[in-house]
């Protein structure tokens, strides 16, 4: 069987580090898979570009300012959504014509147009796509922050767009494009990461009697798993003596991930637990970390954006605790490393991160946006629970629940569905 994979970035972002992970996994299970994308960056003969260069670029700025124009020219929801005019038309590339199946994973930002999407359902050829956010289920939005429109009356009035009604109501229109979409082509087999992500996709009018299906992220447990905190210390150049929180987000000053709640988090805890605090850090691993140094009442060490895997990897076991804030997340890749390197991890209820952390027994799952609770579940993990048993259980429940061959399973299943539809249909 051959899958081909798509996907805007190689690596950048969370979708990119998880179809890369299930190509490896497929890879390493019996399917040969490839993944094609727009931006390519390394020199993999698995992936394969396509739309880059010049016209990706157009692609994209063009979608920009379109969106630009509807914002009242704001950059304040800029890329918040997406509404798919322009992209590339993938069918014409060998490695679409040679592909069984098409695994389509997060294509915005000028990779797809809806008009390249409809081609490729067009085309006869099987199509798995892997929700990372809701987009799929949405006219324009990744994250829906409570609003429910696109389960009961459709899209239109984005709220993320405060220009409604002046350029034309353009989540109605983009709404309404994808509706002609799916009801022509009406045989897509959805997969999202987690089951908070099933649930609210299931409650789309757009994917109205689609069947959607729960498939975990996978994770290579050879390179993700336990070592030295001491020696990935001194790698990083970070101190032996203090405790360490980790916090690690591709832009930490992203307003979604939450760090105002860790920063208020690090007060209560010097306000009520002096001698806790007193010996922590914080570290900050994603881009604009020196931006919100300032912001802590405890020393913080920022690596910026590391792209070495292995200094990846010690950044998670030089950490006695990963937090993770997010205002909305689906299964965060970021959670599932730190517990394969049996780092016990601390975040809100809110998305698929129960679904990860169970609570008080590999981590401590906090009220959602309580900076009280989250600063409770600090203290708890590092001061009050038996914290080489939160260890052991953080990295059985990755092997337990996100192995390579788990998950490439699941994805076969899937796979051969959609193959089998088709020769039904024909």
């Amino acid at each position: 069987m051959r899958v081909l994979i798509v996907n805007t970035s190689e690596n950048t972002g969370g979708a990119a580090v998880a179809a890369n992970r299930i190509m490896e996994a497929l890879n390493n299970n019996g399917v040969k898979a490839k993944m094609l994308v727009r931006d390519k960056v390394t020199d993999d003969l698995t992936v394969v570009e396509a739309g880059g260069g010049l016209l990706g670029k157009w692609n994209f700025l063009w979608e920009r300012w379109c969106i630009f124009c509807h914002t009242g020219f704001s950059r304040k929801h800029l890329f918040d959504i997406d509404i798919a005019n322009a992209g590339t038309d993938i069918t014409k590339t060998r490695e679409f014509k040679e592909a069984d199946v098409i695994h389509l994973n997060w294509v915005n930002q000028g990779m797809l147009s809806l008009g390249g999407i409809s081609k490729i359902l067009a085309s006869g050829k099987p199509v798995v796509w892997t929700m990372h956010d809701m987009w799929p289920a949405t006219a324009l939005c990744h994250l829906t922050f409570g609003c429910r429109k696109y389960a009961t009356t459709g899209c239109s009035q984005c709220p993320l767009l405060p220009r409604n009604g002046v350029m034309g109501d353009l989540a109605k229109s983009v709404w309404k494009r994808k509706m002609r979409m799916v009801k022509r082509f009406n045989r897509v087999f959805f997969v999202t990461c987690s089951r908070w992500l099933a649930g609210e996709a299931g409650r789309s009018r757009l994917l109205e009697g689609r069947k959607v299906v729960s498939i975990p992220n996978p994770i290579d447990v050879r390179t993700f798993r336990p070592g030295g905190r001491d020696e990935a210390r001194r790698l990083l150049g970070l101190p032996e003596g203090r405790r360490l929180v980790l916090f690690v987000a591709q832009r930490v000053s992203n307003v979604n991930k939450g760090m105002a709640y860790l920063v208020e988090a690090c007060r209560r805890l010097a306000d009520t637990q002096p001698g806790l605090a007193g010996n922590l850090g914080v570290v900050t691993l994603g881009g604009c970390g020196d931006e919100l140094a300032g912001s802590f009442n405890v020393p913080v060490y920022p690596l910026g954006y590391l792209s070495d895997v292995r200094k990846i990897v010690a950044a998670y076991r030089a950490a006695d605790l990963f937090v993770m804030p997010s205002l909305s997340e689906n299964l965060p890749n970021t959670i599932m490393e730190a517990m394969a390197c049996g780092v016990p991890c601390v975040g809100f209820n809110v998305g698929g991160i129960p679904e990860m952390i169970d609570h008080r027994k590999n981590g401590y799952v906090a009220a959602y946006k309580d900076a009280a609770d989250l600063a409770e579940g600090m203290r708890w993990t590092l001061a009050e629970a038996d914290y080489a048993a939160l260890s052991r259980e953080a990295v059985r429940k990755v092997a337990n629940s996100y192995s390579q061959q788990g998950v490439a399973l699941k994805y076969i299943e899937v796979y051969n569905q959609a193959l089998a539809y088709k020769h039904y249909r024909l």
